[in-house]
């Protein structure tokens, strides 16, 4: 086994890789060009990873360097929250951020409630149509969903992905987040405070603490 093969590109490959599937739809999940996503593909068949060609591979499950490759990720980033939100675009999925997870989005991370290292839920709302794929990667990655303890998915299936995008980021509206901070308030006071002044929205609040001389 040669150590280059130990790299990023081969990681998506394998994290993205359906049971059957194809270079091309591979390459447009993890963001990589077909020429590279091809060679290291062809690598991966040499070493037995993948049956096939170029335009269908099936997975071998029971590959030894696949197995090895899959424990280390999750060894390695299974309390990793950055992890577990970066890998939802390597799914082929049609989904955004919503709830607290919108708010943490369009404050540019600056606001965040309710969370904490044992218990972290990320919200998203997930197409109805690939409600199976998700639980595939679910259980492929030993991803938690609907827990009570560490980090997992707090799902919500739609039939519909109406979503906005921030920095990139497949969200829900700026609108669609306002109102679910209106409607928790409490909570969220010091983001509409926030949301404000980023967007110049007159949301009529005023959460900052007045200095009062004593």
């Amino acid at each position: 086994m040669d150590i280059e093969m130990l790299n990023p590109h081969v990681m998506k490959i394998l994290v993205s890789a359906r049971d059957v599937d194809s270079i091309n739809s591979i390459s447009h999940r993890i963001g990589l060009s077909y020429g590279w996503t091809h060679y290291w593909a062809k690598r991966l068949i040499d070493v037995g990873v993948f049956e096939g060609s170029r335009t269908k591979l099936s997975l071998n499950r029971t590959n030894p360097f696949y197995h090895k490759v899959l424990n280390f990720i999750h060894d390695s980033f299974k309390e990793d929250t950055s992890f577990h939100y970066s890998i939802l675009s390597l799914f082929g999925i049609k989904y955004c951020f919503t709830k607290t997870d919108a708010v943490f989005v369009w404050t540019n991370g600056g606001y965040n409630i309710a969370r904490f290292r044992d218990y972290y839920p990320i919200f998203i709302k997930v197409a109805e149509e690939d409600r199976d794929l998700l639980e595939y990667y679910c259980r492929k990655l030993n991803l938690r969903v609907s827990q009570k303890k560490g980090i997992f998915y707090s799902v919500e299936f739609v039939k519909d992905i109406k979503a906005a995008r921030h920095n990139n980021v497949p969200v829900d509206s700026l609108d669609d987040t306002i109102h679910f901070m209106m409607e928790n308030k409490y909570n969220f006071e010091p983001a509409l405070e926030m949301v404000q002044k980023l967007y110049r929205k007159r949301l009529g609040v005023r959460y900052q603490e007045a200095i009062v001389n004593v």
